[in-house]
């Protein structure tokens, strides 16, 4: 058997990881002093009320290689092997803890894989490697194929305020002041696994324009494939964002999430976003 463990950031619940038989490790959120274990002692929707009202940036941490131990110690004992979905190493020291972690129990059955993103693209993967593993693939061809497949997954969002990037160094102060007044919403996404500002624009509809601009860009959707879309905070207006997306894109459904603390921080709420997988 094949057990397939990803974290929090993954924005997966712990009821739906448990419909997809899967195992997810939290990340840890601190705020005004206080340390939170994402989505056990802390849900998204509370996080952004508590994001809101504090008075510093929260703080995440990253799950101890202990965390990982204690399921691989099960894995082992149980003779499955163990396929590890994390998010970006490039902003987390998450997947050094899970390879730390393989060396700990000393299993070869162990495949970490660094997602190169988070969230909703990090979920995409998850499901991937969920589908795969139903359809009867080993572990090896799915490490395999999951390394490949990441590559294609995309993340495009737009930022609703950029009082969060401001607080967390990723915009001057100048920079942010200027924006706000001339109500700039700066088109966030990953590039390589590294959070970045792709460009920006003048109010929502101009900015979910400038997405799909970024995604035609980029080359095709692949729409045989999931479609996530995400948002920060609140959902009100989020079918907006959505159907104008689909009046060009053309895709059918879509599965839908809220975002955790770790990119919800640098965000903060009123975000958008859509995660989907590049046509080969």
């Amino acid at each position: 058997m094949i057990k397939i463990i990803t974290d929090s950031t993954s924005d997966i619940d712990l009821k739906y990881a448990k419909e997809l038989n899967i195992e997810v490790v939290p990340l840890k959120v601190i705020i005004d002093g206080k340390e939170y274990k994402d989505r056990i002692d802390l849900q998204p929707e509370e996080f952004y009320d508590l994001l809101v009202n504090s008075q510093t940036l929260p703080s995440t941490s990253q799950p101890s290689p202990q965390d990982f131990v204690d399921l691989y110690e099960t894995a082992k004992n149980n003779n499955d092997s163990v396929i590890v979905i994390t998010l970006s190493s490039v902003i987390s020291g998450t997947y050094q803890s899970a390879n730390l972690a393989k060396d700990l129990v000393d299993y070869d059955d162990i495949y970490v894989i660094d997602s190169l993103g988070t969230t909703q693209m990090q979920r995409l993967l998850v499901l991937k490697a969920v589908a795969l593993r139903n359809e009867g693939m080993n572990a090896q061809d799915l490490y395999t194929f999951l390394e490949e497949y990441k590559h294609r997954i995309r993340l495009f969002a737009f930022v609703d305020t950029l009082e969060y990037l401001y607080k967390g160094g990723r915009l001057s102060r100048t920079a942010a002041t200027a924006g706000t007044l001339l109500k700039f919403k700066p088109i966030i996404g990953f590039d390589e696994g590294k959070l970045d500002v792709f460009a920006k624009a003048r109010g929502t509809q101009k900015a979910t324009a400038k997405i799909i601009d970024l995604i035609q860009q980029d080359g095709e959707m692949d729409l045989d494939e999931p479609i996530c879309i995400g948002y920060t905070g609140s959902s009100d207006g989020l079918d907006k964002f959505e159907n104008t997306l689909r009046e060009t894109l053309h895709f059918a459904e879509t599965l839908h999430g809220i975002v955790g603390p770790v990119i919800g921080t640098h965000a903060g709420p009123g975000a958008r976003l859509i995660a989907y997988v590049k046509k080969q």
